[in-house]
């Protein structure tokens, strides 16, 4: 027998540790996501194609539920009717069918009055004076200007507080660039709904083991890269709470549905469940005016170089972050949240080419960095990824524009899917700029 007292190295084991590190780190994916899609099927009772897709990305998606959650649901000036009116005036304006019924169907749901599904016209004055900023906003964020902010501010009976309107200008740029998302990822149209048990969840779904965080999330809930298999627990003994509380109401609402559905029905009961349904798949056009305005291209002409907007002069960073963070509390902080965590998610391209497509978009929307050289843009980006660029963060709207596939035949999903996110990111961001830009001006005048 030989002894051998020198210590070894086992290169083999060293590989095996590696392995498992990157195991471990992918399982913590996997469980954040597993976990991320067990709150949107508490939330909703289904998991649709957006979130599908996002979820190729758990650390960003936690980031936007975070921010849209605390935007729609949490403490703030604007009731939860009018967040979710505004919610559907800005999707209206690029005919995003998909976001208008999920907004139409929520207002009902938060006590919203019916009425004001007819149309625009219907809705109190308050939310119509919204028209304009939500139309320029949309399609020409240029020219918003401290007199759109006056007249929303004007002293009388239908004046919006500064609070209400930053938490509006918020909500309208959000949904305007998930109004992007939407259309470059083709979910305008939501998939067929996912069979139910009886207990009106997928099957093979446990709402005791989904509570206790324990549940197998059901292959027709994983996202595209498959990359959801279970969550052993909750982040927190609160939140296990919360979506314990979730599930136990929607499951006493299922029940008295389905009591109200047993019982005879008056015709006045059936033409309000009638007009209800129809509600919430209202046409898009009945929430716009104006439906000829659209985008327009940026022109750098010498005459209007004062239109360029500087980022040495106003960025997110220096300027807008603590206004809206000091106007509305902590959502500066939410949302620089999402625009780190999209900017920081790996790439096989490189930060060159996410700071190229980023700035790209700023540009078509008159948006300057004085310390870019923007020759990379078009050295980085082929002629088709940027008409892609373009179509989806300057007309997201399949009624006018048809989309353009994306050029990168051989890029991965979740590679597309970024490139869908930094649009949508980079646009909020632009719009923001111009908005907290104007109600600075406001308030300095």
């Amino acid at each position: 027998m030989i002894i051998c007292t020198k210590k070894m190295d086992y290169p083999l084991g060293h590989q095996c540790q590696r392995v498992q590190k990157q195991v471990l780190k992918v399982n913590v994916e996997k469980e954040r996501a597993s976990l991320l899609y067990m709150k949107a099927l508490a939330n909703r009772g289904s998991v649709d194609a957006v979130w599908q897709q996002m979820a190729s990305h758990p650390q960003y998606l936690e980031s936007f539920l975070r921010t849209q959650h605390y935007i729609l649901h949490m403490d703030g000036p604007l009731p939860l009717q009018y967040r979710h009116y505004i919610a559907i005036m800005a999707a209206a304006r690029h005919h995003c069918s998909y976001l208008v019924s999920l907004h139409s169907a929520q207002f009902l749901r938060v006590g919203g009055d019916p009425q004001w599904l007819q149309g625009l016209e219907a809705a109190p004055p308050r939310l119509r004076h919204l028209d304009h900023i939500n139309k320029v906003l949309a399609h020409q964020p240029w020219l918003t200007s401290c007199s759109h902010i006056q007249a929303l501010l004007k002293p009388g009976e239908q004046c919006w507080s500064l609070a209400e309107l930053v938490q509006a200008v918020v909500l309208l740029a959000h949904c305007h660039a998930l109004c992007s998302f939407v259309f470059g990822s083709g979910s305008d149209v939501d998939p067929a709904p996912l069979p139910r048990g009886s207990n009106g969840t997928p099957p093979g779904y446990c709402l005791s083991d989904a509570a206790n965080g324990n549940a197998n999330v059901p292959a027709s809930l994983t996202p595209p890269s498959g990359q959801v298999t279970r969550r052993r627990s909750l982040d927190s003994s609160s939140e296990m709470l919360g979506l314990k509380e979730k599930i136990q109401k929607s499951q006493e609402e299922k029940e008295r549905r389905e009591e109200r559905l047993m019982q005879p029905q008056t015709p006045q009961q059936a033409d309000m469940e009638e007009e209800e349904e129809l509600s919430c798949s209202a046409d898009p056009s009945r929430f716009i005016t104006d439906p000829d305005f659209g985008y327009q291209e940026f022109a750098r002409r010498e005459e209007d170089h004062f239109q360029v907007f500087r980022v040495q002069d106003y960025s997110w960073e220096d300027h807008g972050f603590s206004l809206v963070n000091r106007l509305y509390s902590d959502i500066g902080h939410l949302l620089d949240d999402r625009f780190r965590s999209v900017t920081t998610l790996p790439s096989s391209h490189g930060p060159d080419l996410k700071r190229a497509i980023w700035n790209y978009i700023h540009c078509m929307l008159g948006i300057r960095y004085d310390d870019y050289d923007y020759g990379e843009v078009n050295h980085l980006l082929a002629r088709e990824l940027k008409l892609y660029i373009k179509a989806v963060a300057c007309c997201p709207d399949a009624t006018k524009s048809p989309l353009c596939p994306l050029p990168w035949a051989m890029l991965k999903p979740s590679e597309r899917i970024h490139v869908n996110l930094l649009i949508m990111e980079a646009r909020l961001q632009a719009e923001l700029l111009y908005a907290l830009r104007a109600i600075t001006q406001y308030m300095i005048a």
